[in-house]
């Protein structure tokens, strides 16, 4: 049975994502990002690319961050400007003017006496290529990032990160670049969370599906006592699914409820707004233009186990099915 979660785009294609890099450099640089984010980053082995999370004490989201350790502790990573050893910090999930905030954050921790410098921050295109072909093109080796010809920027798996000015290889130029209903629609379907419906001051990386970003065992960090509450009690409230309605013989195409839209609460279906059956809030929506809307939502843990939710409580919600 065919599902709106089937769809892939019809040719080769990539996604243009705006993202945000700093610079670190210094001796102390793994130990601070080891302490500053979500990852293990001291142990890593030099050249590493480690997915993490850039979150606030008591373990809420700030942004998702990529760490590129330099690959030699004693050489530049890929520029003759660079001269100490340090690491790029790839900034993405929000919107690049609110990566200032997390720079901030590193920045109010940072003592005298640690020998790390921060950078100003960079504007880049995160490209991801999509559709058929995919899997033949160019790839960096499994957990390190490569660096592109003429130091246009970097391979990160199938990923490419350009620097910002820079023209992207010709094997990646050629494909159609997805529009931006599509590249939502791809986001939804991967369910990656996002600003501002996912990654908020409410969120923490466990609620969103990010536990691979995250160690229990490397030791103190910022928000480390926070998450390791949440494992070892089970104490998650939350957990972020996929949702899609279809509307029902009869209905106009593309004329949900009104209820289809970011911050509408959810319900049980037994009892929809009744103050005891609240299951969850949508945090992302689009509309497909054939009568389906997906979405994002998230969803309480007592009620996880539910195929389907009521968005509003409306004399005529809509009913979602979960994914």
């Amino acid at each position: 049975m065919k599902t709106p979660w089937d769809w892939q785009p019809g040719q080769a294609s990539q996604i243009e994502q705006a993202v945000s890099l700093l610079r670190l450099e210094g001796a102390d640089t793994r130990r601070f990002l080891h302490g500053q984010t979500s990852a293990t980053i001291e142990t890593a082995p030099a050249g590493a690319w480690i997915p993490s999370c850039s979150i606030s004490p008591t373990a809420r989201m700030r942004a998702l961050v990529e760490v590129l350790l330099d690959p030699s502790e004693s050489a530049p990573s890929d520029s003759s400007e660079i001269t100490k050893p340090g690491a790029w910090l790839v900034i993405h999930g929000i919107p690049p003017e609110a990566a200032a905030g997390v720079r901030q954050s590193l920045e109010r921790v940072l003592f005298p006496a640690d020998q790390v410098h921060l950078g100003a921050l960079e504007t880049a295109n995160l490209i991801t290529p999509v559709g058929p072909g995919t899997a033949e093109l160019p790839a960096g080796p499994k957990g390190a990032w490569q660096t592109l010809e003429a130091g246009a920027g970097w391979l990160l798996g199938h990923q490419v990160l350009l620097r910002q000015g820079s023209v992207a290889p010709a094997w990646l130029a050629e494909r159609a670049l997805l529009s931006a209903p599509d590249h939502e629609r791809w986001r939804i379907q991967q369910a990656i969370p996002a600003a501002p419906g996912e990654l908020t001051d409410d969120t923490n990386p466990f609620e969103l599906g990010l536990a691979e970003r995250v160690s229990l065992n490397k030791g103190c960090y910022v928000g480390q006592e926070t998450l390791a509450k949440l494992s070892t009690y089970d104490g998650v409230k939350q957990q972020l699914r996929r949702w899609s309605w279809t509307s029902r013989t009869g209905e106009q195409a593309g004329e949900p409820p009104a209820a289809l839209t970011p911050g509408t609460t959810l319900y049980t279906r037994d009892a929809p707004g009744d103050g005891t059956s609240r299951a969850g809030v949508i945090s992302s929506s689009l509309e497909l233009g054939d009568g389906t809307w997906i979405g994002l939502a998230l969803v309480r843990k007592q009620a996880l186990g539910q195929p389907v939710l009521q968005a509003g409580d409306g004399p005529r919600p809509a009913t979602l099915l979960l994914s």
